[in-house]
């Protein structure tokens, strides 16, 4: 299982979209990931960033979600792009193999100075 945390602001591109623009754009995106659902991708959720969030991200929106493999996050990062989201919002993403909490802890108290995935 892997996690996909996608975080974005609208761009000023965005904003001189018209309405309708704005809508099937939308809704070919929302094809897509129906789409996916048959695979057994799972969107958690979307939020618009808490103001009072405290160390908040300069990001106003996200979404995540839960995906059965990397091939799966793969489909959706193409899917992204096929639909031309990242010509309309700056955005960053984060991806990762699903873990317990004990393995996460675990492995930064295990951490070493010289390893590759310090920092």
């Amino acid at each position: 299982m892997y996690l996909y945390i996608e975080m974005w602001n609208v761009t000023t591109k965005w904003m001189k979209l018209s309405r309708e623009k704005r809508k099937e754009l939308m809704e070919d995106m929302h094809q897509r990931v129906k789409n996916m659902k048959a695979s057994g991708v799972e969107n958690l959720g979307w939020a618009r960033n808490d103001e009072l969030t405290p160390y908040r991200s300069d990001y106003r929106y996200m979404t995540v979600w839960k995906m059965p493999s990397i091939e799966e996050v793969k489909v959706l990062e193409n899917n992204l792009a096929r639909v031309g989201w990242y010509n309309y919002f700056s955005q960053a993403n984060s991806r990762g193999e699903l873990i317990s909490q004990d393995e996460a802890i675990k492995f930064l108290i295990d951490i070493q100075e010289n390893s590759t995935s310090f920092a």
